[in-house]
Formats: C-alpha cells, structure tokens, sequence
C-alpha cells in the first residue's frame, strides 16, 4: 500500500519521469545546476497549482511549515522563492512545453472512446484563443496595445475529454487566424471555430488535407447557390445550401463547393448561418458541432478560476511559457488520475480534495470517499445557451 507515501508524492508517481529526463537533457536544463533541479521546479509549480499559491513566497512559505515531509514530497531541502524564481527565468520552457504535450496524448488515448453525443466517430476539435491581461511595465515584451499587454492562449481543444491536445503563447497581438498556419490537419478530423478564423485560403488547405471544418460566415460573403436540399424548418433548419464563391480573392483560395446552413434557434429566435465543407452529415449535426464550440470557451474559464495562470511568478516570457505550461501538465495529470483510478468525481472535487490533502499519507483511492460528479465543472453541466452571442 501506500501509507508511507504522501498523496502528492502518489500523484506524482503517475508522471513518467524519464520521459522528462529525457528533455531535460535535450534542452540541457539541469547543466551547472546544484539546487532544485528541473524535476523539482516542476513539483514545487505543480504543488502551486494544486494548492492555489498566489506568489513564490507562498510556494517557499506553505511546505516549510511540514518540513519532515518535503523529502517523502520529492524535494531534498526546503524551496527557497529566489532559487524557484531564477530556475523560472533560466530553464528553457519548452521542457515543459514538450512533457505536457506528452500527457496530453495519454489523456487522448485514454478519453478517444468518450461519448460526444453524436452519432459521430469523427475526432472533433474547437479551436479558440483567450488572452491574459498583463502589466504593460512589467511584461514589456508582451505588446498588446498602446497601454496593455496582453499574451494569448490559441488551445485545440479534443472535445472527447475536453483535452487540449495543441496549445500555443503567443503575445496578445497575434491574430487568431495565424494560429491555423501552426496546425498539422488531421485527415477526417472535424474543426470547429468561430468566424475570427474565416480565411479561405488557409481553409482550403485544411480541405485539400481531407480535414473538415464547421464556422460561421461573414455578413460579407459574396456566394451564389448551386443546389438547396430538401430542410424541415420544424427543426429550425431554414436552408441547407449547396454554394460558390463569387468574390474575386476567395473564389481564386477556395475554388471547391461549401455547404451553407441557415439555422434558427426556436428558443431565442437568432438566425446563424454556418459554414462547412462537410457534406454528408445532417444540417442538424452541423448546427449541433458547432454548440460544442463552446466546450473550448467553458475550458478557458475553467483553468482561469482554477489553475495559476492569471497571477505570474516570473515576468521574463520564460517565466510566464513555464508556469502555463506547468498548469496545462496538472489540469491534464489530474484528468488521467480520473480515468485511470475511474473516480466518480469532476475535476474540480479532484483539486479541491488535493489541495488539502496533499500532506496527506493514505492510498490515492481513499482521499475521494463519497465523491460524484454532480458539481461536474469539466461536464460542463453549467452549459450556456446553445448560440448566446
């Protein structure tokens, strides 16, 4: 059993460490170090996170009240915030950056057969930004505005799982249309965005890589129609239209045929008009893809209440990259504690049962007796009305 162990210590052993050696040498991340090596940067932030530390400070003054405890927690003397603070500004972010991705495709495989609530086998993706406000003095690199900075969180969100299986920081000034010249297509994969990634060109490459993408269209869009299927407008489908381009640029960067559905939602009466080069599925599907864009949006405001990701303890971008992508590691560490030990709890009982337990030593199962996922923040049951804008 694991009496001698405390729950940190057990949480952590789900980490495959050597998987992080490995890029702690590619990027030469312990060279020269004799205090907190990487490892330990690592779980001095994920304790952070876990435990809502607000500063360095807080992270230096929270384990040393159970000193007889660090060794058992993976550290081999006390954290100090000037030593967490240089490793921040020094170590290279993408070691991080390169583990979270890792256990993103373990929580991928172990969440692939969640049930979408389509008749779909699709992988379907939300791709969405969300921006950080920063102090312009403080985070100068960070440009956002004339008096702001700003630095953007572009996620492709795997709606089985609501996994966020690529992410990318940027500072706050890069539009979210460039985010998909950083995608690899998935061929068959279903893209849902908003409208703010409508650019034709870029959308026909996802087209030609036999990727397929739901978005609405622009008030602007110049089209005429080739073919209407028959639509019941009980279900609020008003047309299901086969279409061209006519403009002059977007006619010459997606010269293949769209599918244009106009819907409207019988419970507010707003009319959305969607835009796909999906074919084959139902308009009611299309409309249906497109309301679980919003998981993407319900994720963003799910890690900002819950993960460390508003209040930086660094103000380099290494810094600020380091403890995003630390966060992103936990959130997914956690979702695999989920499924792998298959507790009946959302992520958010998880974190609030961890971050008072973590001292803690009995086996992992035993700190979640009772738990349901009634209150299922990652579910996402506080869901928004289906096309609020």
């Amino acid at each position: 059993m694991n009496t001698g162990k405390t729950l940190f210590a057990q949480l952590m052993d789900f980490l495959p460490w050597a998987t992080f050696a490995r890029y702690v040498a590619r990027y030469g991340g312990d060279k020269g170090v004799r205090t907190l090596t990487c490892a330990e940067q690592f779980r001095a932030m994920a304790f952070a996170q876990l435990t809502y530390r607000e500063s360095p400070r807080d992270i230096e003054v929270r384990p040393s009240a159970q000193d007889a405890k660090l060794y058992h927690m993976g550290f081999r003397e006390p954290i100090r915030r000037s030593t967490l603070a240089d490793a921040n500004e020094s170590r290279d972010w993408r070691i991080h950056a390169d583990f979270a991705r890792r256990l993103v495709g373990q929580a991928r495989a172990l969440y692939a057969s969640e049930d979408l609530g389509l008749d779909l086998s699709n992988t379907v993706y939300a791709l969405d930004s969300t921006t950080i406000d920063l102090c312009l003095t403080v985070f100068p690199w960070a440009h956002f505005r004339t008096t702001k900075a700003a630095v953007k969180m572009h996620t492709l969100l795997d709606l089985r799982g609501s996994i966020p299986s690529f992410i990318h920081v940027s500072d706050g000034k890069l539009h979210d249309v460039h985010a998909l010249d950083l995608l690899v297509p998935e061929p068959g994969a279903i893209y849902v965005m908003d409208r703010g990634y409508v650019d034709f060109k870029r959308l026909h490459i996802l087209h030609l890589a036999g990727a397929f993408f739901v978005t609405r269209t622009k008030s602007n869009m110049d089209f005429h129609r080739i073919y209407s299927a028959p639509t019941d407008r009980n279900t609020g489908i008003i047309c299901d239209q086969t279409i061209a381009l006519d403009g002059f640029y977007t006619k010459q960067d997606y010269p293949a045929h769209l599918r244009r559905v106009r819907f409207k939602d019988p419970e507010t009466g707003k009319t959305l008009v969607f835009l796909t080069n999906q074919m084959t599925l139902p308009a009611a599907t299309i409309c249906a893809l497109y309301k679980n864009r919003w998981q993407v949006e319900l994720f963003f405001e799910w890690i900002k209440q819950h993960l460390r990701i508003k209040r930086f303890f660094g103000t380099s971008g290494n810094a600020v990259k380091t403890q995003i992508w630390i966060a992103v590691s936990v959130y997914v560490l956690v979702a695999i504690v989920k499924k792998r030990l298959n507790l009946d709890a959302s992520l958010y009982t998880l974190l609030q049962i961890l971050s008072v337990t973590l001292f803690e030593k009995m086996p992992l199962q035993q700190a979640f007796p009772g738990t349901n996922s009634s209150s299922d923040s990652i579910t996402f049951n506080n869901q928004l009305n289906l096309f609020a804008f």
